[in-house]
């Protein structure tokens, strides 16, 4: 036993890969019948299922529920979940985590999941695919039952390659197509059940047989639907934890569900923003006669007038603006800490001043948890629309995505320079290290800041022009700096990619 945990610590450490969990479930007692649906396509043999439809419908729940029913039937799951902000959240990282699940679950195959990981370039997917997935499954006993196999959830596979105006992520997402595709059609494969989850997209056609299953939104939805019915039941959880009176609450079920359409990221929204006064802002919802409710991005409207068309200052403004847009544009979530450094953040008073105006006026599309993010990737979709600017002028500078690198490139560059990376991050007492894990104590010991600019100070840099400030803060890096950076890289396990960082770094002084 001991040498079987050996043996499986040491392939996982090898392969490595990374993993998000799956999001909340649908509501208790919802969405009951494309569950089903879904269930019992798995237990044919006839392809991969796919869960597709508009931004907000509930596809990531719905993902998460199919995985906690089959897990309730012992049924093997492996689930994977991308995510376009997380930049480690690659099409490698998925076949690595699946690699390994596999390696847990079928012992026998351990030796060959070793031998695959063994030569294959990181940078190839398609190579990394036949080494760790294609060619160790060819040694399942075929005798192993159908409903025996591991099903592989897959959400959000239209996140694959991150953030859209990103193009580094163009050949991930390609790669992640080319290798589903193979996992179709590989006889030895495909007896794998598949269910993935996607936004209808041109670029995501898989062979047939795929059992594709549409979620209904928009005009389509009608009052008598399931999922109709299953927003009413989910709007009135909400109102009822409201403390509503039970006399209104039918005649706010009535107004809202049919606007829902069959969206419910809008359900989850409107029920946040009611919170804060379910009556006042219902009334005031009513008075406006529905206008601001006609669709997700109407409301997401009525949600940014209500928290800054009035009575906010200019600066204030501008530090809505750059928070914001580093939301959008940073390589991954900022922590308070790192966002109340940005330029145009600091010019305002206290630490909470900063960032409460967003948070308080945000709340209804503001995700949970300590850092800033939005709830779904519907709301930053709205803020880089083409009827943003004319919608909210004064926001505008939103979309501005060279204005935006600028002030990410100030923030790490201002924090490299600083005293804040420094020799000895770590304090090591010896640079020969025994028995420390070094990355977990590099996690707990450099600042999350230092860690972000150490690692994306480049990629932020590349696309924007220089001007003196600038050159003269790359300059301080790499002539005083470099040692230490060098050091902090490694610690952080970075060190395979520091040459690429400087590459960068010197292709922007020679477009100079």
């Amino acid at each position: 036993m001991a040498a079987d945990k050996k043996e499986l610590d040491d392939l996982v450490s090898a392969i490595g890969g990374n993993r998000l969990s799956l999001h909340t479930p649908c509501m208790e007692g919802t969405r009951i019948t494309i569950l089903q649906e879904i269930e019992d396509d798995i237990k044919s043999v006839n392809g991969p299922n796919m869960i597709r439809g508009s931004p907000g419908v509930g596809k990531s729940a719905l993902a998460a529920s199919i995985a906690n029913r089959l897990e309730d039937q012992k049924r093997q799951v492996i689930s994977f979940r991308f995510d376009r902000t997380e930049k480690a959240i690659t099409t490698k990282a998925l076949w690595c985590t699946v690699a390994c699940d596999l390696a847990c679950l079928y012992p026998s195959l351990r030796p060959h999941f070793t031998q695959g990981n063994r030569g294959h370039s990181l940078s190839d997917i398609d190579r990394l695919f036949k080494s760790l997935i294609e060619k160790p499954l060819s040694m399942l006993d075929d005798d192993v039952p159908h409903e025996e196999l591991s099903v592989i959830v897959i959400d959000a596979l239209d996140e694959c390659g991150g953030l859209r105006h990103d193009a580094s992520g163009t050949d991930d997402f390609e790669g992640l197509v080319h290798t589903l595709k193979c996992w179709i059609q590989v006889d030895h494969l495909k007896k794998f059940k598949l269910v993935v989850t996607s936004q209808p997209e041109d670029s995501i056609t898989l062979p047939n047989p795929i059992n594709i299953h549409e979620i209904p939104s928009g005009h389509g939805v009608k009052p008598e639907d399931s999922v109709s019915n299953d927003i009413r039941a989910f709007l009135k959880s909400r109102l009822e934890s409201m403390r509503m009176r039970g006399t209104l609450i039918e005649k706010v079920l009535n107004y809202l569900v049919p606007r829902a359409a069959g969206i419910f990221i809008w359900a989850k929204t409107i029920a946040n923003f009611l919170k804060q006064d379910p009556e006042g802002w219902f009334t005031m919802l009513e008075r406006d006669d529905g206008k601001g409710l006609k669709s997700l991005h109407s409301l997401y409207s009525t949600i940014v007038k209500a928290s800054f068309g009035h009575d906010v200052e200019e600066e204030e403004i501008k530090a809505v603006v750059s928070v914001m847009g580093a939301m959008i544009f940073a390589k991954e979530p900022l922590g308070d800490n790192a966002l109340i450094m940005l330029p145009e953040v600091k010019i305002l008073g206290s630490d909470a001043d900063r960032l409460g105006l967003i948070r308080k006026g945000l709340v209804s599309v503001i995700g949970p948890g300590p850092v800033l993010c939005f709830h779904h990737r519907s709301f930053e979709d709205f803020l880089l629309s083409p009827s943003f600017p004319q919608q909210h002028p004064e926001l505008s500078t939103i979309q501005d995505q060279l204005h935006h690198k600028h002030q990410l490139s100030m923030l790490c560059l201002r924090t490299l320079v600083s005293s804040q990376l420094h020799f000895n991050m770590c304090s090591l007492e010896s640079s020969i290290i025994r028995n420390v894990d070094v990355q977990a104590t590099a996690k707990s010991t450099i600042p999350p800041l230092v860690s972000y600019s150490c690692r994306y100070w480049a990629d932020h840099l590349v696309n924007i022009p220089s001007n003196e400030m600038l050159m003269e803060a790359v300059k301080f890096v790499v002539y005083e700096k470099l040692l230490f950076w060098l050091e902090a890289m490694s610690l952080l396990g970075k060190t395979y990619e520091a040459t690429f960082i400087l590459r960068r770094a010197l292709g922007w002084k020679v477009r100079l």
